[in-house]
């Protein structure tokens, strides 16, 4: 069996590669806020409640979901109608 690839190299003009560079970060900054609002979940059951301490570990209610998918979706759907930002950039 034979697989051939191809390589290209692009060379965006100036004004592109600000454009690139500024989905990028919207990109970046979506991925990074639900990735922490999975990680805050996830340690905010780590330890018992009569031994972690208020200061220092996450507080979340008991009854809150995990933020899965499609909650996060959901929420980036809304987050679109307040943030003209994300208006910018097709986020799926």
């Amino acid at each position: 069996m034979l697989n051939l690839s191809y390589e290209y190299k692009l060379k965006p003009t100036a004004e592109q590669a600000q454009e690139i560079e500024r989905v990028i970060t919207v990109c970046r900054k979506v991925w990074n806020y639900a990735l922490r609002e999975r990680k805050d979940w996830i340690n905010s059951r780590k330890c018992a409640v009569n031994a972690c301490s208020i200061s220092k570990e996450y507080i979340i209610p008991l009854d809150a979901a995990y933020p899965n998918y499609f909650q996060q979706s959901k929420s980036l759907t809304e987050a679109k109608e307040q943030i003209p930002e994300l208006k910018t950039v097709d986020i799926k």
